[in-house]
């Protein structure tokens, strides 16, 4: 992601503001990531989760959580090798669901822990309103000329 004169930050590939779901196909529309902020080595970014999350017991699923995990590390990687021409693309996520909920908002944070020429290593963070841990990944992605 970069900054156009105006300061607003612009998502690496198509361009789009941060935030916007606009051009986001309807699976991560669904899922409901907000992106708050982006640079080369941390991402940030929330869920307003509710009913539309559950699963059939009235809990959000696992694999909301596994999407925004993936969802933020991709971006950040992305971002750092976007002058490179290349995009990040996912090889392995680790999902740990620590507690379950219902519904409110979770914040996403995603930060760097390993940035190489061939591969990148991400850990990713997702913390309900009192900051209690809800979900935890680790994301190793592989870079690659991008698309």
């Amino acid at each position: 992601m970069g900054a156009d004169a105006a300061g607003t930050t612009r998502a690496a590939g198509p361009a789009r503001q941060t935030g916007s779901l606009e051009a986001a196909s309807a699976f991560l529309r669904a899922a409901g990531l907000v992106i708050d902020a982006v640079t080369a080595s941390r991402v940030t970014g929330h869920l307003q989760l509710s009913q539309e999350h559950h699963t059939p017991w009235g809990i959000v699923h696992g694999g909301v959580y596994t999407t925004a995990i993936e969802s933020a590390a991709s971006i950040g990687a992305s971002s750092a090798v976007r002058d490179q021409g290349q995009v990040a693309v996912g090889l392995t996520n680790t999902t740990h669901f620590l507690r379950s909920l219902t519904a409110g908002r979770v914040d996403v944070e995603a930060v760097a822990l390993s940035q190489g020429h061939t591969q990148q290593l991400w850990r990713v963070d997702i913390t309900d309103e009192s900051g209690r841990l809800i979900a935890h990944g680790e994301v190793r992605l592989q870079n690659v000329a991008g698309r």
